[in-house]
């Protein structure tokens, strides 16, 4: 029981990567730019933050409840 202890303090103690290696990439243009709203977030203040989540959620639900475009 200690020892997995140990383990679980050792996992806490190392942050996480914040910043994906590459963009996330979907292959709809819609979404994509929705992405790369949220992926440039770190270079905006924080009380910023709010908005763009809500402006990103509004731009999903209206992609996710237009008719499929079959060029994509």
């Amino acid at each position: 029981m200690i020892e997995e202890q140990a383990i679980h303090d050792d996992a806490v103690a190392e942050p996480a990567s914040v910043e994906p290696a590459e963009p996330v990439r979907t292959g709809v243009e819609r979404v994509d730019a929705v992405v790369d709203s949220v992926s440039n977030l770190a270079d905006r203040p924080v009380d910023e933050h709010v908005a763009v989540f809500e402006a990103a959620h509004d731009e999903l639900r209206r992609t996710l409840d237009s008719p499929p475009d079959d060029t994509e």
